[in-house]
């Protein structure tokens, strides 16, 4: 059985400054969060997991993914499939190339953060753009993990942002710096906000 409070109690351990410190990598976090789950659980962790290799990203995978038993996996991966068309359609505007080249896919129901991520794409350097589509992205993930707190999703969700977290830590030292512990204070002050209201319910 899982303990989804334990593990997501346990999520502020990480650091990006594991080399320095003798912390544990973003990665080997995540094959140790996936131990304390069940096997059904860690099956959506690998499914989540394949889906950050580049590789990995053709129809077939995001078929499945659209598709997927579980509401996070299914919706984080349909935002990722519109902000790629929306990119590549970007480029192809931008070289001159007809609309729809390149896109092996699309979601006909299209995404209420489409304007946004046009006026991202529009502007600024490349770093920023990268930056500004990432931001959406978490607020994405916070909005589908609005209201999961100690089940699968939330760990999903933790995983997600880690991973953008990791990126930018490759990318720009600073920048992962600022992600890392941004994660370390939505993941306290939700743990604590709701041990606290299930402590007053009880009480």
């Amino acid at each position: 059985m899982n303990n989804y409070e334990y593990l997501i109690a346990s999520l502020p351990d990480i650091t990006p400054d594991w080399k320095d410190s003798g912390e544990m990598s973003g990665d080997a976090f995540v094959d140790w969060l996936r131990e304390g789950c069940s096997d059904s659980d860690r099956k959506l962790i690998d499914f989540l997991r394949e889906g950050f290799s580049a590789e990995n990203l053709n129809k077939d995978f995001y078929l499945r993914a659209l598709s997927h038993r579980d509401r996070f996996l299914r919706e984080y991966f349909r935002f990722d499939l519109n902000v790629r068309n929306a990119k590549v359609e970007y480029l192809n505007r931008e070289l001159g190339r007809a609309a729809g080249t390149d896109i092996f896919l699309t979601d006909e129901n299209g995404f209420e953060e489409e304007a946004r991520l046009g006026a991202v794409l529009g502007s600024g350097d490349i770093l920023s753009r990268e930056k500004g589509i990432d931001d959406l992205m978490w607020e994405k993930i916070e909005s589908l993990t609005t209201f999961d707190y100690f089940d699968i999703d939330a760990i999903l969700g933790f995983i997600a942002k880690l991973n953008i977290a990791m990126r930018w830590n490759r990318l720009d030292p600073e920048t992962g710096r600022e992600m890392f512990a941004r994660i370390v204070k939505e993941v306290r002050g939700s743990f604590t906000g709701v041990r606290e209201a299930a402590d007053k319910a009880v009480s």
